[in-house]
């Protein structure tokens, strides 16, 4: 928001939440009324029944735009400013799409009051070259000085800062304006479409190809990318005063006081506007190249929806931990597209960007999901894909790589020491930060606690923290017969005293893995904190119990560019298994934690502290109850 708020500042109907598409429910309606109305072999009116449609189009557009740019930036070819995005941000432009919806508004009301607007042909040359010299002359003309305008100290701190406060700008950024400097751009916009209705020179093309046109031109604008080849200027030099780049741009949001155009330059030529630097930062950021990450995080996806809450997908989805919403099933073609595209991509994609300290960090997923690691037949692909993670990263010269989520499955890979059998003379570190996660379950127990329930399936989290309860004292009950015996066949003769398997469950702690089912949580007492070891979260049955976090702690401030959460888990906190790679190579430990390997519990706990991560309290278990 402006840091002094004018009038008209809000949007009409922000009370309605994710509600206020209901707004374009009668339009819709009528125009859908008005076709199936329609006398036999009367004409149909294209272009009052592709209204909705093309709404859609555009969230569609500025979609494709947002994953393009995240996914740009993260790798870091061509990326213009390396100052980071946080939550903040995010939470400010999440309402990027209002300017859609206001729009589509106009038209329909357009439609009802302008006959013109009636029937329009689908091509009329003569519209769209009197639409591109509209919007070249009197659009572009008036948008700089309102914009120069909207730049005094009055108008700014009253509107125009709320768009300012993203220096770093993503696609999405182009439209976050208060309400009332919508409207004053729709006025100016509205120019070309208007003239060319009262003129009868309007046609479709005209229309969607002039607002497509501008939504391209500014989400490229914002897109904190170079994009523009070099060869376009060089072929055509006046272009140059008709065409800006996301770097031009982009000096306008860190200089502020230049660079005021539209799209087209020309008029920053004119009134002498011109940041000085904007061509030396177009050729830097066209050659730049992105730096090889020092830690990458291999994850995968977890459901199909999961797809909509990576950062790559909807940014105020992935902003929020991850839970399924009601209305995914109405995006099932788009579900099932990504469906298509991840069985039919078969290569590691960048995710995201981070620092921390002084080390560049990257998340990298495996386009495959969770149910597949679970098929016999698709074992070996997933595999491949991992192996070639590791290899493309010890190529690139990267310190450290921590396998995330099923990657590091015990079953798939022998928590990745298969990889380093193969390839024993890789200098990437492999970390399935087993050790980590045991402290982090340890630490997570209450003080006092003399006993505890085990239950799920076993892992080498699991056996590590049962081994560690039971030689500091503290009782623990196994809930099936199996694993009890299992445990007790790795642990020491001392040790196994604490362990035991009962069918009388009085402990409210209760440690639980992957495979806890409905039944076992009902033995559980009310009041039970549930504390998972496992990389997924159980399945919440009980309403009068509590359940923790999977293994994780919140992160420092200095792990910087933090706008998406990490799966199911709240914002700045991150798991203890991608955690253990940045401690990895913060202190520079050079053995690999793969396998049955395991470091000193201690010694990673406090290592974790040390760089600044933070325990979750126990207490927030609260927040999480089912």
């Amino acid at each position: 928001m402006a840091s002094k708020p004018g009038i008209l500042t809000e949007w009409p109907w922000t009370w309605l939440g994710n509600f206020k598409y209901v707004v374009l429910a009668p339009f819709v309606g009528r125009s859908i009324q008005s076709l199936l109305n329609r006398e036999d072999g009367s004409k149909i009116d294209i272009g009052y029944l592709i209204i909705f449609p093309f709404l859609l189009f555009r969230m569609l557009h500025n979609q494709i735009w947002i994953s393009l740019s995240r996914y740009r930036t993260a790798k870091g070819d061509n990326r213009i400013l390396d100052k980071t995005i946080e939550f903040d941000q995010v939470d400010r432009e999440r309402n990027w799409d209002d300017q859609i919806l206001l729009n589509g508004l106009l038209f329909y009301y357009g439609y009802m009051k302008l006959e013109q607007s009636h029937y329009l042909p689908i091509w009329r040359s003569d519209g769209i070259v009197l639409t591109a010299l509209l919007h070249i002359g009197p659009v572009e003309f008036l948008y700089y000085w309102l914009h120069r305008a909207l730049h005094h100290h009055f108008l700014y701190s009253r509107y125009h800062s709320h768009h300012h406060s993203s220096i770093v700008t993503e696609p999405i950024t182009s439209v976050i304006h208060p309400f009332a400097e919508h409207i004053a751009y729709f006025l100016l916009f509205s120019i070309p479409l208007l003239t060319t209705v009262v003129t009868k020179t309007a046609s479709i093309v005209s229309f969607g190809g002039y607002i497509t046109y501008i939504d391209f031109m500014n989400n490229m604008g914002h897109c904190n990318f170079e994009i523009i080849p070099k060869w376009m200027f060089s072929t055509f030099p006046p272009l140059k005063y008709l065409m800006y780049t996301p770097s031009y741009h982009s000096l306008h949001h860190t200089q502020f006081r230049t660079n005021y155009s539209l799209f087209m330059p020309i008029y920053d030529y004119i009134y002498g506007t011109l940041d000085k630097s904007s061509d030396t930062l177009y050729e830097k950021s066209l050659e730049r190249q992105g730096k090889s990450p020092d830690v990458v995080h291999l994850t995968h996806l977890t459901t199909p929806e999961s797809i909509y809450h990576l950062r790559l997908g909807f940014a105020s989805f992935a902003s929020e931990p991850y839970t399924s919403k009601w209305y995914f099933w109405l995006m099932w073609p788009v579900t099932l597209w990504s469906m298509m595209v991840t069985w039919i991509y078969g290569h590691t994609f960048t995710v995201e960007r981070n620092v921390f300290k002084n080390l560049n960090l990257q998340t990298w997923a495996i386009p495959k999901y969770r149910v597949q690691y679970f098929m016999q037949w698709q074992r070996e692909t997933i595999n491949n894909l991992i192996e070639e993670a590791i290899m493309e990263a010890d190529q690139k010269g990267i310190k450290v790589l921590s396998l995330g989520l099923l990657n590091q499955d015990e079953k798939l890979n022998n928590n990745g020491e298969v990889y380093i059998r193969r390839h024993p003379q890789i200098k990437v570190k492999l970390v399935d930060g087993s050790s980590l996660a045991v402290a982090v379950v340890l630490n997570s127990i209450p003080k006092g606690t003399t006993q505890v329930v085990l239950g799920g399936h076993l892992s080498k989290v699991a056996n590590s923290i049962a081994l560690a309860l039971c030689q500091g004292g503290v009782k623990v009950m196994a809930l099936r017969e199996e694993e009890y015996k299992k445990l007790k066949s790795n642990l020491t003769p001392e040790a196994a005293i604490n362990l035991l398997h009962s069918k009388t469950y009085n402990s409210k702690i209760w440690l639980v893995g992957d495979g806890l089912n409905e039944d076992e949580q009902l033995k559980a007492p009310k009041g039970t904190l549930f504390i998972p070891f496992s990389q997924f979260p159980p399945r919440k049955t009980r309403k009068d119990c509590f359940y923790f976090h999977t293994p994780a702690m919140i992160t420092p401030k200095h792990f910087e560019n933090v706008d998406s959460c990490e799966n199911w888990l709240p914002r700045r906190v991150m798991s203890a298994w991608r955690m253990a790679g940045i401690v990895h190579a913060v202190e520079d430990w050079q053995e690999h934690e793969c396998g049955n390997m395991m470091f000193d519990i201690e010694k990673v706990w406090k290592a974790s502290l040390d760089h600044g991560f933070q325990p979750i309290s126990v207490a927030s278990a609260s927040e999480s109850k089912a």
